[in-house]
């Protein structure tokens, strides 16, 4: 099935813009504000079609956004090859399930999780957990503890220390549910690098943003091989201009806005995204 296009191309471009830079801000690839757009736009079409869409963009703009993190030299590289590779079987896994489960459900689904994502980061959005204190490939008893020392092309530096078996672990999972549903996965990865694996805001949407390009090109690549990706070449275009250029301008501002406020917007966006849709499903 084809989708039938409402709006210009440069509408569609427009959107990829705000997408490309909202999603780079807050390292979440932008899928979660798209995929709602796409299913309010598209209320017919099969989630299949739509995540295949939304996947393939996020990949462009993880990989514009990565690009300019690179510079920026904020991304924990050594982390997130790591947790990328987890992500890799779940996302193939999700990609196929999604032609299996009936659009109605899929976006009961999608809007519970987005509603559930914003109440756990609106808890305590500008709180940091207290993380122990290892030597680097020293092990406990939750499993290794390591510790990276980052330091930016400003000359800001940090360091911390997080249970990396354990980060693999959530990735796993991260890679079914953001395939699955077409966002991403940003918007789990970020509160989990912060929140659970004491990773300083800036490197985690840094470093998430990193790990979206393998992820959702290993989902982008299994729904080339079902066939449902073909079917929305030409709105991938255009979405993929505006994204690639609003990636660039979402990195460039994550300087002047503080970590506090990139989770507050980010729980922001998905509380009202998942009302939206949950409301277009129950009435």
């Amino acid at each position: 099935m084809v989708l039938v296009s409402y709006l210009t191309y440069f509408e569609f471009m427009a959107i990829g813009l705000g997408v490309g830079a909202f999603g780079t801000l807050i390292g979440a690839g932008g899928g979660f504000v798209l995929m709602p757009i796409l299913i309010l736009l598209y209320p017919e079409q099969s989630p299949d079609l739509l995540t295949s869409v939304s996947l393939a963009v996020v990949f462009l703009n993880a990989l514009s956004g990565s690009e300019a993190y690179a510079r920026m030299r904020r991304i924990d590289y050594r982390s997130a090859v790591v947790f990328a590779l987890a992500t890799i079987p779940g996302s193939v896994l999700g990609a196929v399930n999604t032609a299996f489960v009936p659009r109605r459900l899929f976006d009961a689904i999608l809007a519970v999780a987005l509603i559930a994502g914003a109440i756990a980061l609106m808890v305590k959005p500008g709180a940091k957990p207290a993380a122990p204190r290892a030597k680097p490939g020293s092990r406990i008893a939750l499993g290794r503890q390591v510790t990276r020392h980052i330091v930016e092309a400003n000359g800001v530096s940090h360091e911390y220390t997080f249970n990396i078996w354990l980060g693999a672990a959530v990735s796993v999972a991260v890679g079914y549910i953001s395939s699955f549903l077409g966002i991403g996965g940003g918007i789990i990865h970020v509160p989990v690098l912060v929140y659970l694996l004491n990773f300083p805001v800036h490197i985690a949407t840094a470093t998430s943003h990193f790990i979206l390009v393998i992820m959702a090109l290993a989902g982008t690549v299994t729904h080339m091989i079902t066939g449902a990706f073909s079917h929305g070449v030409h709105h991938i275009v255009a979405l993929a201009i505006g994204v690639i250029a609003g990636a660039q301008i979402g990195a460039l501002a994550s300087d002047r806005i503080k970590g506090k406020w990139i989770i507050i917007c980010l729980a922001g966006a998905l509380g009202l995204v998942g009302v939206r849709i949950l409301l277009l499903v129950v009435f």
